[in-house]
Order: C-alpha cells, then sequence, then structure tokens
C-alpha cells in the first residue's frame, strides 16, 4: 500500500491539520494483475474507504504506529484515512481560540477533499467509519448524525454517554472536567442535550432513520468503561436496536485490543481478512 501525509490549511479547524491516508498501490508481485502501472492507475476504479477515528491524546499516527491496520488495509485493497481531532471529542469548539469545528471538519470538508483527490469512493455503501474510546464515541455520532453517508460504524471501547443527570433537578450531575467544557461550549445545558453529542437520546429516533447504518460495539471485559458500556447495551436494547455486541476477557483499554477488535469491525463490515 502506498502511505500519503496530507498536511493542509483546513477551513473548518482554522489551521493547518494532518491526515494519514492508506491508498492502494500496484501490487507488482500479483499474478492476476492485469496490464502495467499505467493501466492501473489510470483504470478509474473507485475504492471502499474506512475513516479511523483516535481516541483521547492520539493524533493521525496512531492507528499506523500501534496497530497493523496497513496490513488489514493491503489485504482488503482499502482505503483508509486517519484524521487527526485532537481532544475535541469529534464535535465543534467555538470557544476554543478561532473556532475548531471537528463536527463539521470531517463530513463538510476531509470527505469532500478525499473523495475529490483520491480513488475513494462516495457511494454511502462503501463508506464504513469507527475508532476506539473518544474515536468510539466520534464513529458513533456520525452514524447517528449522517445516517446517509455510512453503512456501518464500529465502536470501540466506548459507548453513548448517559446524560440524563443533567435533565433531572433532583440529580447531582457528575461534573467532569471535560463534561463540564462541553456543555459550557455548547452555551448551557439545554443547547448541550439537543448538540450531536448528546446520542444517548438522538438514538430515541434511530428507528425512524431511513437506511440506518449497522452498528458493532466491542469492548474488553476489564476496561474501565466497561460499567457505562454495560448501561448503553442495556439502553439500546430496550430500545429495541439492533446492533452487534461483543465483549471479550483478559482485555483492558489497550492496543492489543483495538488491533484484535478493528480485525473483528472489518468482518462485520463485510471484509474478509
Amino acid at each position: 500500500m502506498s502511505l500519503v501525509h496530507l498536511n493542509f490549511q483546513s477551513y473548518y479547524l482554522e489551521g493547518n491539520t494532518d491526515v494519514a491516508v492508506i491508498l492502494p498501490d500496484y501490487p507488482i508481485w500479483s499474478p492476476e494483475t492485469a496490464g502495467l502501472p499505467r493501466q492501473y492507475y489510470a483504470s478509474g476504479k473507485k475504492y471502499k474507504v474506512l475513516w479511523l477515528l483516535h481516541g483521547t491524546y492520539g493524533d493521525y499516527t496512531d492507528w499506523l504506529r500501534k496497530s497493523r491496520i496497513e496490513l488489514y488495509a493491503t489485504e482488503l485493497d482499502l482505503i483508509v484515512v486517519m484524521p487527526t481531532g485532537l481532544n475535541a471529542n469529534y464535535v465543534n469548539w467555538q470557544g476554543f481560540a478561532l473556532g475548531y469545528r471537528m463536527w463539521d471538519y470531517l463530513t463538510e470538508e476531509l470527505m469532500p477533499l478525499i473523495q475529490g483527490w483520491f480513488p475513494a469512493s462516495a457511494k454511502k455503501e462503501d463508506n464504513f467509519i469507527a475508532g476506539l474510546s473518544m474515536g468510539g464515541s466520534g464513529a458513533l455520532q456520525y452514524a447517528v448524525g449522517h445516517p446517509d453517508l455510512f453503512a456501518g460504524a464500529a465502536v470501540l471501547s466506548c459507548c453513548a454517554a448517559d446524560y440524563t443527570h443533567l435533565r433531572d433537578s433532583d440529580a447531582q450531575p457528575v461534573w467532569g472536567p471535560r463534561l463540564q467544557n462541553m456543555v459550557q461550549d455548547a452555551g448551557g445545558t439545554d443547547a448541550f442535550l439537543n448538540s450531536p453529542s448528546n446520542v444517548w437520546d438522538r438514538l430515541q429516533a434511530w428507528d425512524r432513520l431511513p437506511d440506518r447504518p449497522r452498528l458493532y460495539c466491542a469492548i474488553g471485559k476489564n476496561d474501565f468503561l466497561y460499567q457505562e458500556y454495560l448501561h448503553f447495551k442495556q439502553h439500546m436494547q430496550d430500545l429495541g436496536i439492533d446492533a452487534q455486541f461483543e465483549e471479550y476477557d483478559n482485555f483492558e483499554h489497550e492496543w492489543r485490543f483495538w488491533d484484535f477488535s478493528i480485525q473483528k469491525a472489518l468482518a462485520f463490515f463485510g471484509f474478509s481478512l
């Protein structure tokens, strides 16, 4: 495969940003290859795309350095796009610097760029999104917020958070610094609860969405988010949402699990490793 490091000035992020892109290249050793490189690269073929999101503290290099995603992409003839999203939870932060609109950036800028500059299919059935931890939350947000763009989403070691306590006047809200910043940046509790971040409530309308993406959720049983994940799983089941859930022994919040589970996710999407 070819590995592209793309650095460009983003309109939505208000500055330069980095993206890693894995692209198919001429399979020189394949006995099935027909024609020369000129014919291969000029064929006009469009490839399926995996939009792969990193977790908190990560960046566009994480999946490349800590998993075997390039090997899997090679086997599958798959384009993989890995953006940098800082610690922004894949939502818009109007109050950060000049504004850092990560929610808008992925669908309104990066996807058109990749689909316009590279041989990437823009068809819904050819696009999949996945992520770990914060990136898993982002993958679920995009699947729910833009069901017309993705055929499937994989949520690894994460889940939709239950923000019911923010609405209940009798409950004591649990204000971690991250949640506090998100609510403040959204413009208050009501605005936050009506934002893309509140997937928990948005899932109530999931079955009314046309042509919904298929959902895959996986976690290690020793993960510190496991109990929250089980609460989310029960919520999904109570809503009658058809999603595939898998829990595995002996894994924590760790790259051994994410390298393992991204293979499971690719199989769920219909790829054969």
